[in-house]
């Protein structure tokens, strides 16, 4: 029987991961739970069998469950009825199914019902259901707003939804508007104090809100009468159970049919306060947010895997000219190319899911007490970290899910125009992984502040100073080496421009070359671990690496910020 785990042994690799197993150590404090719950682990390998236990299960339900439903729920997708949303009949199969593996919640303490896994394993569950169907992986994986409510709601707040949620309940961030899409400073979306009832009001519109009819919304508010800034929004949380919101339009989107995104009408909703006022964009949906393209990245990956498998399999069966196209050159190019990009894309997810992982526990714990000068330099260093790799991952994978949903129609030739085929649906869901949750050109902005001030360049250093490879592999680390002084120099020569436009118009190209020469070295460190799995695709994704940094470095030093007036579709309009 398949089993979307099970066979795939690269996801599994990651729970060897360096970081492993001081993640069990913080997420697990000294095995507490074991004298509480029977299903707690006592040791670092217990954890480890469990999280395998929990992986096996849902590559089971992905595989012979969600995957075959996929097809009918893109098909049907979801309706309105009197301003409720209904899921497509298959997306109900897949609720039930994941609520009765137990599925839900699983990232919270198990005193509120949850699991207690950690990031990284959480992100192993979303690939392997976004492989199966990334529209139902949308609806799953949004139970980690918890995650949020978690870190910053009261604990009356915490016991009120969390076992909500590992009940199986869902939710929705809803922060966009019709006016304000990337830009959330401009939320206006109206909250006021409601004296007599001693609660929180909720009145305007929010769009494309993923899930929108959830039962717990998380909601980005104006509480500052006359501000309009981001100083004067904060969040709330919403009950569907308590009435007041509406589903106004169900979008007709291009792909992830599955997945509902809604127009909501909010009409004197009651609500709570999530936190302190005034923090909703700066501190709490940057926290959110943050997560969800994490999110983004382990839905990628997931789809990545599934495009690769769709070509491969295609590509050994079909015959042309007498032979198979495998054996073409073109073909198994391609086929090399959405092999190397997956497992580096995978290595990047996986390192910065173990980054997030080892603070936020951090986090956690000083929530309990006070952590030593040694656990606070640990805490700031892997925060640091993940803030600087999120943006990576997320912008990468969601690119390279969407190369290789194309390259997959390719290997399909005509076939894989053909709606029978599962490759088109893969691509017309891949479309949106780069836009939403903030789009590749966001991660940019995010990222670059690292690649300027020198961060990448020194952890780029540091990781290539501390990686010891097989001998198979010393010739490329020795590749990537030389990539080191040539990013360097495209750093430098960027910011001797001393023009801002001229700096943003590059931000990508010099992006491009971090993540790779990054996702290098991963592969690298992981095809040393199991060449059996990972050595192709090292000895693929360093060469295509080489091709790309030293085209980009040669853009980089021949550019003049003067060129910049050739790529402006029109002179820039004056501001009425």
């Amino acid at each position: 029987m398949a089993n979307y785990y099970s066979d795939h042994p690269e996801i599994g690799f990651y729970l060897n991961h360096p970081l492993m197993k001081r993640i069990v150590e913080l997420k697990e404090r000294n095995f507490e739970d074991a004298k509480k719950f029977d299903y707690a682990p006592v040791d670092l390998g217990d954890a480890i069998e469990n999280y395998k236990q929990i992986l096996d299960i849902t590559g089971d339900v992905a595989a012979n469950i969600i995957a075959p439903n996929s097809e009918s729920v893109d098909l049907e997708g979801p309706h309105l009825e009197n301003g409720r949303m209904i899921y497509a009949s298959k997306t109900f199969e897949n609720i039930d199914a994941t609520r009765k593996a137990g599925l839900w919640g699983v990232s919270m303490p198990r005193r509120y019902g949850g699991l207690n896994l950690p990031n990284a394993v959480f992100s192993m569950l979303s690939e392997i259901i976004s492989a199966a169907d990334a529209g139902f992986q949308n609806i799953w994986s949004l139970q980690s707003c918890i995650d949020t409510l978690y870190e910053f709601g009261s604990e009356e707040q915490r016991q009120k939804y969390i076992p909500r949620v590992c009940a199986g309940e869902g939710m929705s961030m809803d922060l966009t508007e019709p006016d304000a899409g990337s830009d959330l400073q401009r939320v206006m979306l109206k909250a006021t104090y409601d004296e007599k009832e001693q609660c929180w009001r909720l009145n305007g519109v929010k769009r494309f809100i993923t899930n929108g009819d959830s039962d717990i919304h998380l909601v980005l508010a104006r509480s500052e009468e006359g501000t309009k800034d981001g100083r004067g929004l904060s969040m709330f949380i919403y009950d569907k159970r308590n009435g007041g919101v509406d589903v106004r339009h169900i979008e007709h989107k291009l792909g992830i049919h599955g997945s509902p995104t809604c127009e909501l009408t909010y009409k004197n909703a009651k609500a709570e306060l999530c936190g302190s006022t005034r923090l909703g964009l700066i501190k709490y949906v940057m926290a959110l947010m943050n997560g969800a393209r994490l999110g983004i990245a382990a839905q990628s990956v997931g789809l990545s895997q599934e495009a690769y498998n769709e070509g491969l399999a295609y590509a050994k069966e079909r015959a042309q000219f007498g032979e198979k196209i495998i054996n073409f050159p073109a073909v198994y190019d391609m086929l090399a190319r959405m092999k190397a990009k997956l497992d580096a894309g995978r290595s990047l997810l996986y390192q910065t899911a173990a980054y997030v992982d080892v603070y936020k526990c951090l986090e956690d714990i000083e929530r309990d007490r006070k952590l030593t000068p040694e656990e606070k330099q640990e805490l700031k260093k892997y925060q640091r970290l993940a803030d600087a790799f999120t943006p990576l991952a997320k912008g990468m994978n969601s690119e390279y899910a969407n190369q290789n949903a194309y390259d997959a129609i390719s290997i399909h030739g005509g076939s894989g125009f053909i709606m029978e085929y599962k490759s088109q649906r893969l691509y017309r869901d891949a479309r949106i992984f780069s836009i939403y949750e903030g789009t590749t050109q966001l991660q940019v902005v995010a990222a670059i502040r690292y690649i300027s001030n020198g961060t990448m360049l020194s952890n780029i250093k540091e990781m290539l100073a501390g990686l010891e490879v097989s001998d198979s592999l010393k010739n490329l680390k020795a590749c990537v080496g030389e990539f080191v002084p040539v990013y360097e120099e495209a750093i430098a020569n960027v910011k001797a421009l001393e023009n801002q436009d001229a700096q943003d118009f590059l931000a990508r190209r010099l992006y491009d070359m971090t993540a790779e020469i990054v996702m290098s070295l991963l592969i690298l460190r992981d095809a040393t671990k199991a060449p059996d799995l990972f050595e192709k695709s090292a000895n693929v994704y360093v060469r295509m690496a080489a091709e790309d940094i030293i085209g980009k470095s040669a853009y980089i030093k021949a550019f003049k910020a003067e060129d910049l007036a050739n790529f402006r579709a029109a002179e820039p309009e004056a501001e009425a």
